[in-house]
């Protein structure tokens, strides 16, 4: 379990992280925000990379302040960017990164790399050197490194960027597999990845925690709120006070996705609200706040 109690993070002037208060249990949380939210930034803390300016965070109730030596036993993490030496086998990667984490025991290490490759589903390429490795190889590669010492809580940030859609869900079913076991964090803007693979999500907005709930409680915001409305294209400037979400050509008309708090235009007829519906719904909510 994860605790984080008033946390803050400020570099000079700016505050990336404003009173943060947030539980994590056991199974897959996701954490969503536009870019510069502060999502990286608390990734970073958890994973004891930057110390916060203030505030409590306690993992398995140990504190990262005053254990973040006990604390890295516990955590995998996975940056969105992180080294990986091309020339190398998927072996020689994983067996160098056990030695960095100072494993002497040669039979231990061989059990612990074996044991996380066939975790990632990368048993029968122990031998392929990374660089010929597709990014979702490369990022289950990632996984991997971060699940050496079997840790119970996994940090993973923004791990399905670049990654063509076949890539992505088989990268999200391996996320789900740990976390029937692990306390496992999903830091993503791609709100796709949140809706089919978490039970409880974040929404992260200029540092402060804006929501804490199930994908139904973020989903709300946007329920009566969603409009699909028909219209000529020499109309479609007539919809720019609103939040347009989607068009699609249907003959002569456009087919327009908006969300608004009453009918754009006449014949407008409300439609079911996704969870991106919810999402951009509560951050456009909140754009009145934001300095």
């Amino acid at each position: 379990m994860i605790e984080i109690r008033g946390l803050c993070k400020r570099y000079r002037r700016h505050w990336a992280l404003r009173d943060l208060e947030l539980t994590v249990e056991t199974g897959m949380f996701g954490l969503l925000g536009p870019n510069g939210a502060g999502k990286t930034t608390l990734m970073r803390i958890l994973a004891t990379l930057l110390r916060p300016t203030s505030g409590e965070v306690r993992i398995d109730g140990i504190s990262l302040r005053q254990n973040p030596d006990e604390i890295r036993k516990r955590i995998g993490y996975l940056p969105q960017f992180f080294q990986i030496y091309p020339q190398m086998t998927d072996w020689e990667f994983l067996d160098y990164v056990a030695v960095l984490k100072g494993w002497t025991d040669a039979r231990k290490r061989r059990e612990q790399v074996l044991e996380v490759v066939e975790q990632v589903h990368l048993a029968d390429r122990v031998s392929h050197k990374v660089k010929t490795y597709s990014g979702g190889m490369r990022q289950r590669l990632g996984i991997a490194r971060a699940l050496l010492g079997d840790p119970q809580v996994l940090i993973v940030d923004e791990p399905t960027a670049g990654l063509d859609p076949e890539e992505r869900v088989r990268f999200r079913n391996l996320l789900a597999a740990l976390a029937l076991h692990k306390t496992v964090i999903l830091s993503t803007h791609i709100v796709g990845d949140i809706e089919s693979s978490c039970r409880r999500v974040g929404v992260l907005d200029q540092g402060r925690l804006v929501l804490a709930g199930g994908l139904g409680d973020l989903q709300a915001f946007a329920e009566g709120k969603v409009w699909e409305v028909r219209v000529g294209e020499e109309r479609l400037p007539e919809l720019a006070r609103w939040q347009l979400i989607s068009t699609r050509q249907e003959g002569s008309e456009v087919v327009c996705r908006v969300i608004a708090d009453e009918p754009p235009l006449s014949g407008a007829r409300t439609v079911e609200p996704t969870l991106e519906d919810g999402y951009l719904a509560l951050l456009s909510r909140r754009g009145g706040d934001r300095r």
